[in-house]
């Protein structure tokens, strides 16, 4: 099994910065990629990054140029850096981890709220 644990959310201003934290154990080999999604109140589930196992990272449109992902492979663990937020970004973010045969492992979840 992997687990992930989410950190780093909250209350932001726009314009604001925010860094979330993803720390995965338990049987963390053969992964695929490894990123962060995001769903809104009443919207679908979408990609914000991931990086994968060659390390190329995939942004979301919405999110490019604003967002930075990292990882600390020592760690195992993962960081979003969030500069520029925008209201539209308020949503609750989600650490998700696939492994080469498809299988996912989501964290908890971790709201991150901007507003004035």
């Amino acid at each position: 099994q992997v687990q992930l644990v989410e950190s780093g959310g909250g209350l932001v201003q726009p314009g604001g910065s925010l860094r979330l934290s993803c720390a995965a154990s338990g049987s963390i080999f053969s992964i695929d990629a490894m990123g962060w999604y995001r769903q809104a109140s009443g919207k679908e589930r979408e990609l914000v990054a991931i990086i994968t196992g060659g390390d190329r990272t995939i942004y979301g449109y919405s999110v490019k140029g604003r967002f930075t992902l990292s990882r600390d492979n020592a760690k195992n663990t993962i960081y979003l850096q969030m500069n520029s937020l925008k209201p539209e970004d308020t949503a609750v973010y989600y650490c998700n981890l696939r492994k080469t045969n498809g299988f996912q492992s989501w964290g908890q979840g971790t709201q991150v709220t901007v507003s004035s």
